[in-house]
């Protein structure tokens, strides 16, 4: 890709694209020349725009998109400063935006990193934890994530008896791939006083041998009685993690995030980054919800304290988006709310475990629906079907109650939704503007094979129901809840359309492929639909005139290439309101 930079490069940038802006007609070419800031010529642009158009060249200025259309026609907009970029052939897409991530590398910089596909047994999760404590003192904490039962041969939890084996000295403690759920070593279970007697909290489960013996594994609430006595990272290793993830998300391609459940701390290194100059990923931030009815008020207190407009108003590079609520927990714990029992190891089934609510159902109704009635967004965390059936339940009956449109509720994961439900997403989307799935294609891929053990074989089915999505008019975001799978936007597209599993324990693709979508579809659900969820649609996820410049150029063009190919997709340029944030090497 051949480029030319000048040093003038933004002179006059404002000026150009008031000139642009005020020429531009129906069309999407200029009635006069004025000089561009840069232009992107001799490609394939996939703009993502009503008609899924597909053009040749861009043209930026002042960080706005001033063209779209055939080369010949946007290099007459090139001028003395102008970048010419020469994609030769290469594909340009709006920027990938991923609804649902959990926005830091902290973990994977500063603790025990078992999310690793080469990890493929319970031996090599202990030497990595034993590398660990090689490097520290006895009784200093060890603490990691990732670790995923489903990836290793032996196919089981790890537990405090494989820990002890290897960190006799030092209390443990280790969460799982999907947040839910953790294991501890003896060390820790004693610090923590958490005996063959201590009770299971409320929400929480703790994971117990025939005779009562925890094994170590503790899952959603239980996790605190351990959690809470690890120290916590620093604030520069939390600063350190934020700059590490913008850094990887634009070299992705990726210039866009809703961050779900973050506190004062987080927000406060978010507006640091800001004033540095250093937050080159769009953030939409979720404040963490209040469980108990009790806690609802400072809840409140904190969202309408960082109003949702002041953000959308200036740059929209961070917004204090609304609130994040819980209904239930995981797939990969078993704990998520099901109308029926789960299922394990495909065919079994969990007898008497149907999960939990994780908030009390009726509170979080009331919580969700003095929430809305004050005008703040809402996204609710729903894995199980009778936790999504309560969920847009309760966004019906405070729509009707309070009929107010736009405020784009939203449905964090919805697995398995029932008819009903995706119906009533439909309708509510179409006559409110909400109800809009957070959806984590790579969940089937990277803990498919977990999950298709426990959704077993019926309700493997119906997990993310994409084409039924799309054929009832159902809008989704795209997300990979990182750090519960990679973030990368690529491997989303890729699992939209594969469904396929990391080992096949269950056969490639045990959740079938009729739920399949086209490379077309998936694209939406990263860019324009995700935009959607962040209120920013009309600023950026399509390549069209007016909106801002976020670009992403690849070596393929994802709608000429096999699927297989998806998955393997290089990033060769991003570009956030016109400014490049990453140049690949050969570029």
């Amino acid at each position: 890709m051949h480029m030319r930079v000048s040093p003038l490069l933004l002179r006059g940038s404002l000026i150009a694209v008031g000139c642009v802006l005020a020429l531009w007609s129906g069309e999407r070419h200029p009635l006069a020349q004025a000089p561009a800031d840069v232009i992107l010529i001799n490609g394939s642009v996939l703009t993502v725009d009503a008609r899924d158009s597909v053009s040749q060249a861009v043209a930026i200025a002042g960080g706005k998109i001033v063209a779209v259309g055939t080369s010949e026609r946007i290099k007459t907009l090139a001028g003395a400063a102008t970048e010419v970029i020469d994609l030769r052939g290469r594909a340009v897409t709006p920027g990938l935006i991923d609804t649902h991530v959990h926005f830091t590398e902290a973990d994977a910089l500063f603790t025990v990193d078992l999310g690793d596909a080469s990890i493929k047994s319970i031996a090599e999760a202990q030497k990595r934890v034993a590398d660990y404590v090689a490097r520290l003192k006895p009784g200093e904490w060890v603490r990691g994530r990732g670790w995923d039962e489903g990836k290793y041969a032996e196919q089981r939890y790890l537990t405090a008896a494989d820990l002890d084996a290897v960190a006799p000295n030092n209390p443990v403690w280790l969460t799982h791939t999907t947040g839910h759920y953790g294991v501890a070593n003896t060390y820790a279970m004693k610090m923590a006083e958490v005996r063959k007697d201590t009770k299971d909290p409320p929400a929480g489960t703790i994971d117990r041998t025939a005779d009562g013996t925890p094994t170590g594994v503790m899952k959603e609430t239980a996790m605190g009685l351990v959690s809470r006595l690890v120290p916590p990272l620093t604030r520069e290793q939390q600063k350190q993690g934020l700059i590490k993830i913008i850094e990887d998300f634009n070299q992705e391609g990726m210039t866009g995030a809703k961050d779900p459940g973050i506190g004062q701390a987080k927000w406060e290194l978010y507006q640091e980054l800001l004033r540095e100059g250093r937050l080159s990923v769009r953030v939409f931030a979720l404040w963490a919800g209040a469980r108990r009815l009790e806690d609802g008020a400072a809840v409140m207190a904190r969202v309408q304290a960082n109003p949702r407009q002041a953000g959308l108003a200036g740059d929209a590079m961070l917004i204090s988006g609304g609130v994040k609520m819980y209904m239930d927990g995981s797939g990969g714990a078993r704990t998520a709310w099901m109308h029926d029992d789960w299922n394990k190891n495909l065919v079994d089934t969990d007898t008497g475990n149907a999960g939990y609510p994780s908030t009390p159902p009726d509170e979080y109704r009331q919580m969700v629906t003095a929430l809305h009635n004050a005008g703040v967004h809402v996204s609710t965390h729903a894995i199980g079907d009778r936790a999504i059936d309560w969920v847009i339940d309760t966004y019906d009956r405070m729509l009707k109650a309070k009929p107010t449109r736009g405020l784009r509720h939203g449905l964090i994961h919805g697995n398995i939704p029932t008819d009903r439900a995706i119906d009533t997403m439909a309708r509510l989307q179409r006559d409110y503007d909400a109800a809009y799935p957070e959806a984590s294609s790579t969940f089937m891929w990277w803990i498919g094979d977990n999950y298709a053990g426990n959704f077993g074989r019926l309700r493997n089915q119906r997990l993310n129901p994409f084409k039924t999505f799309s054929r009832k008019g159902v809008q989704w975001g795209g997300g990979s809840d990182y750090p519960v799978t990679p973030f990368a936007g690529r491997l989303g597209l890729w699992a939209a359309v594969a469904r396929e599993t990391l080992n096949g324990t269950y056969g490639a693709t045990p959740f079938g492929t009729a739920e399949s979508v086209d490379i077309k579809t998936a694209l939406r659900s990263y860019t324009i639909w995700a935009a959607r969820t962040m209120f920013l649609d009309e600023r950026v996820g399509s390549i069209e005139v007016g909106k801002d410049a976020d670009l992403a150029v690849w070596d393929r063009n994802p709608y000429e290439v096999t699927t297989a190919a998806l998955k393997d997709m290089q990033c060769e340029l991003t570009l956030v309101r016109g400014k490049v944030v990453y140049r690949g090497a050969a570029r």
